[in-house]
């Protein structure tokens, strides 16, 4: 059997365990996939972290059928979440809070799989960049 050619990939940002069918449509709409099993399968698949921005890739092929690729939540909301606020609307001239050690490592963990880097220390850093972008302060 010939392997699936893919027709269309979009990456989206949808809420965890809820995905607004609005969304799906306006992105998917064209490609004739079936739009109610696409957001049943991410709801499925992201139940567990409902509340959450979860990037997907959605590959529609070329006989309508679907696959959905889950990564890690974008490293700014895990921040935010983390802070519990959002950053500063003027980085380097005002501050939105401070990470400590801990909270970095813990996003950091979280982040691994999607980042180009297998090290803890390399992933943290890369994390402290976007915090700092942020107005964030990261503490040592």
């Amino acid at each position: 059997m010939a392997p699936k050619k893919p027709m269309f990939r979009a990456t989206l940002e949808l809420t965890a365990g809820d995905a607004p069918v609005v969304d799906l449509g306006k992105m998917l709409g064209q490609t004739g996939a079936n739009l109610v099993a696409i957001k049943r399968a991410y709801d499925d698949a992201t139940a567990s972290q409902r509340g959450d921005i979860v990037p997907v890739v959605v590959t529609v092929f070329e006989d309508r059928t679907f696959e959905l690729r889950l990564k890690t939540p974008p490293t700014s909301f895990l921040i935010r979440k983390a802070l519990g606020g959002k950053g500063s609307g003027r980085p380097g001239h005002e501050s939105a809070g401070n990470l400590t050690g801990q909270q970095l490592r813990e996003i950091a963990e979280r982040k691994l799989p999607d980042l180009n880097t297998t090290n803890l220390d390399a992933a943290m850093r890369t994390v402290a960049g976007t915090a700092r972008s942020m107005g964030v302060g990261v503490a040592d």
